[in-house]
């Protein structure tokens, strides 16, 4: 009987071994390529050239390590027996700048799915951690971008930056969705977002639902002293579109007069009046932010759509891709992305969504925002008919 024990026990072994290996292969799956894997997968990423370096990590080598650094002398990221900072973060920058399942990064860098899970959420609490820092209000002086332009100057001295509105689809829960579905019947939610004229995110407040008016949201996030907007320096004021109630500290165009770039083409590129002239210029300035949104979104294909993931961390990959584009803008002035981007402008058609809240148009009083407004226009106008400047 004791020998029928010990054969019983050296078969329960086997039983468990044979389980062990199965589930490293169900988990892993390694693949018969010669392509490298796992940490030899990251080491020869960032000895190729710099265009699979920017393609894989969605920034230049330098840029990456200096990222690395930051998250490792902080200590808001430490480096386990199995994996560096370095592909922690890479595994990260996969998955939101190439929208990768987490089946494919366990295959690319042969960790279980849960090991890759859990550096994915310690990156984003880490990168999100450095929002303070990276997502601040730009010095009070006049901005170069206006400082330099005789179109713009000295008329938008005062302006510090811009304010818009950046719908992103959403993956909610079924009692949510109708909240969350804008007009488009899309489900979405409506980033608050703020960018200076050298496309740096100053303020981000992502999570209203689609549904949401601009108007609404900025109302809410300057009546909420939690949200941590930045204080308006006296005299200062951002740009606004249409989607917002024109009041200080923040002036929108003209309502009822072509206020899109694309309006202004062709047979009708001339201003046929001060308003059609004041609001070119405020929308050709105003592009700053949507040629923002347009780096952030090429850079961060997960923006585009909606991801697996519970709400609150859809929201908090908006602000850690944030920190990153500033990151990569202080950097690496000649980051590709941007660089494509300058010179351009990008199109920006009419949205449905963004119409001010009628509601708030009536209750805020902004007669000393319509003077200043005024102001601008009258003096633009006069520049512009008796020099003739460049419009």
């Amino acid at each position: 009987m004791d020998d029928v024990d010990i054969e019983l026990d050296e078969l329960e072994l086997v039983a468990a071994a044979a389980g062990y290996h199965y589930y490293n292969c169900i988990t892993r799956q390694p693949s018969r390529s010669s392509t490298p894997k796992g940490s030899g997968f990251l080491s020869e990423l960032l000895s190729a050239n710099d265009d699979v370096c920017r393609e894989m990590l969605r920034m230049d080598k330098h840029v990456f390590h200096k990222l690395c650094n930051i998250l490792r002398q902080r200590g808001m990221l430490r480096d386990t027996p199995g994996v560096m900072i370095e592909e922690q973060l890479a595994i990260f920058l996969n998955i939101v700048g190439h929208n990768e399942r987490n089946r494919v990064i366990q295959e690319r860098y042969q960790h279980s799915g849960e090991t890759i899970s859990r550096h994915f959420n310690n990156v984003l609490r880490a990168i999100k951690s450095l929002s303070r820092e990276f997502l601040q209000l730009p010095p009070v002086s006049t901005p170069l971008q206006i400082l330099e332009s005789n179109r713009f100057y000295p008329y938008f001295e005062d302006c510090i930056g811009v304010i818009d509105s950046m719908r992103i689809p959403a993956h909610v829960p079924a009692k949510d969705q109708s909240r969350f579905r804008n007009k488009k019947g899309i489900l979405t939610q409506n980033v608050l977002a703020a960018c200076t004229f050298d496309l740096q995110f100053i303020f981000v407040y992502p999570g209203w639902e689609g549904s949401a008016s601009d108007s609404r949201v900025l109302r809410a996030v300057l009546d909420d002293p939690d949200q941590n907007f930045p204080p308006i320096p006296e005299g200062k004021y951002y740009l606004v579109d249409t989607g917002y109630v024109n009041m200080d500290g923040f002036i929108a165009p003209f309502p009822g007069i072509r206020c899109h770039l694309h309006e202004y083409r062709g047979a009708n590129l001339l201003p046929r009046s001060a308003k059609e002239l004041y609001n070119h210029r405020h929308a050709s300035l105003r592009n700053a932010i949507q040629k923002s949104f347009e780096v952030l979104k090429t850079r961060f294909p997960i923006l585009k759509l909606a991801p697996q993931y519970a709400f609150n961390t859809q929201r908090d990959i908006v602000i850690a891709a944030c920190v990153i584009h500033n990151h990569i803008r202080r950097e690496e002035r000649n980051d590709w992305l941007f660089k494509d981007i300058e010179g351009t402008s990008v199109e920006e058609l009419p949205d449905l969504d963004d119409q001010p809240d009628p509601q708030l148009a009536f209750q805020i009083q902004e007669q000393s925002a319509s003077a200043l407004r005024d102001s601008i226009t009258a003096a633009m106008w006069n520049d512009f008919i008796n020099k003739w400047d460049a419009w």
